[in-house]
């Protein structure tokens, strides 16, 4: 994923955001929070009427969405990127594109699981409309300020980065999470650090531990016994306890840092819910989750003993 800074331009200047993107990949949800945000949106708005649209008085600088794809009348790629290359040369107007793509395969889920027919696909299979539309709209993805790619995220994942790209900070202070996850049953697709702990010697392999997690004391006590857990534990503090101030200082809002193993409910756990209560008496307010803390043990999972 590419992006930029969207909060960056001119207070002088009117803010436009052009959304775009593969049918089903999240643009109207994205621009569903934009709103929230404050911003004024317009969805599937004809791409011809935009420069009219443009035309306001001078002392009008509010920020404005404007979402389009396929299905809008006169969509051409080539023709969209240079209008808003014409329209950028403006002074009076800061112009960026979003572009939000998908997975072919994950889009091919989501349209059998709503049942909802693809604008491309018309009376050829489903594939094949989401490989015409994908072909249609790669000029776009090329040139877009900022892609993200939803494959991997719920409703609710894309909600919380459109909000962190988009939000106005004011003085408020900066979000920070600290997670727990499990390597096997895949990555968080929104943590900005992430750390694994699988170097620590596992508690699932102790017949007494197994079906205990990293809230229990006694699995706990088995993890401060490992060599490695004292010095790596206090070296990542001292990095977060370095990077976050950073972080506040460039005006992020949000810092999600994760802590994984291999099924994610003894050490990453135990390390996350130790690193929120370091972060705590460092003066920040960590919110903590734990994916999958409600996972079933199995070797299967876990892999083998060493």
């Amino acid at each position: 994923m590419t992006e930029s800074d969207p909060s960056a331009t001119d207070n002088a200047q009117q803010r436009i955001l052009l959304v775009t993107g593969l049918s089903g990949a999240g643009k109207s949800t994205a621009l569903q929070v934009i709103e929230d945000l404050g911003w004024e949106t317009i969805d599937n708005f004809p791409v011809r009427l935009l420069k009219r649209l443009l035309s306001r008085p001078d002392g009008q600088h509010g920020t404005l969405a404007i979402g389009f794809d396929s299905r809008t009348r006169g969509f051409v790629p080539a023709k969209i990127i240079d209008l808003v290359k014409e329209l950028a040369e403006r002074n009076d107007l800061s112009v960026s594109t979003l572009f939000i793509d998908c997975a072919g395969g994950e889009l091919e889920r989501r349209y059998n699981e709503t049942r909802r027919p693809h604008p491309m696909a018309e009376d050829r299979p489903l594939e094949e409309g989401i490989r015409a539309e994908r072909e249609l709209l790669e000029p776009m993805r090329r040139w877009a300020d900022m892609v993200i790619d939803t494959s991997q995220f719920s409703t609710n994942q894309l909600q919380q980065h459109i909000r962190e790209l988009f939000e106005d900070r004011d003085d408020r202070p900066m979000t920070v999470t600290v997670s727990s996850f499990g390597f096997a049953r895949g990555m968080p697709p929104l943590a900005d650090l992430v750390f694994d702990m699988r170097f620590l010697d596992n508690p699932h392999w102790v017949e007494e531990l197994r079906e205990l997690t990293g809230l229990d004391e006694p699995v706990g006590q088995h993890i401060e016994k490992d060599p490695g857990f004292a010095t790596s534990f206090e070296q990542i503090r001292k990095l977060l306890l370095t990077l976050l101030p950073l972080y506040d200082a460039q005006g992020k809002s949000y810092v999600h840092i994760a802590f994984g193993c291999t099924g994610g409910r003894h050490r990453s756990v135990f390390t996350a819910e130790r690193m929120a209560q370091g972060l705590r008496d460092a003066g920040f307010s960590p919110t903590v989750r734990h994916r999958n803390l409600g996972s079933r043990a199995t070797d299967e999972i876990e892999g083998k003993k060493r």
